[in-house]
């Protein structure tokens, strides 16, 4: 099993939850992929898990993960997926509408999307290495 971890990061928070998705695909076995977006293939792959922090009013980072994602979008349908991302203010929305569009692009989300206010805690990389399991798992 092979899970494909895309992420963008501005301050390094998601960053940080990305490198511990992977580590939890790991430990569950697969062979886990981390990418900076920049890096990431134009085209969905078959496990993936997204990570982007909220920018502006609680949108995806608009320079580079946006268009990325834009792009991939189409290719979603059948593919299992995952998200997650770090915010500072508002109440998550961002996570709620990235997830609507995936399920609305035929995506099959794998788990509920995983949030952590700014830089994750113990707690929240804990979680993020949960969310890796279950994309190996899925």
């Amino acid at each position: 099993m092979k899970v494909t971890i895309v992420y963008w990061s501005g301050t390094g928070n998601t960053e940080a939850m990305a490198q511990a998705v992977a580590e939890g695909a790991k430990a569950a076995g697969a062979e886990a992929e981390l990418l900076p977006v920049a890096a990431a293939p134009a085209q969905a792959e078959d496990v993936m898990v997204l990570g982007c922090p909220a920018m502006g009013s609680e949108e995806l980072e608009e320079s580079e993960f946006e268009p990325w994602f834009e792009a991939v979008l189409p290719s979603l349908a059948g593919k299992k997926v995952g998200l997650f991302g770090s915010y500072d203010w508002g109440d998550g929305e961002w996570m709620r509408i990235w997830q609507q569009r995936v399920t609305e692009a035929g995506g099959v989300m794998i788990a509920d999307g995983l949030i952590c206010n700014n830089s994750p805690d113990a707690d929240a990389l804990a979680a993020c290495r949960a969310l890796g399991e279950t994309a190996a798992k899925a």
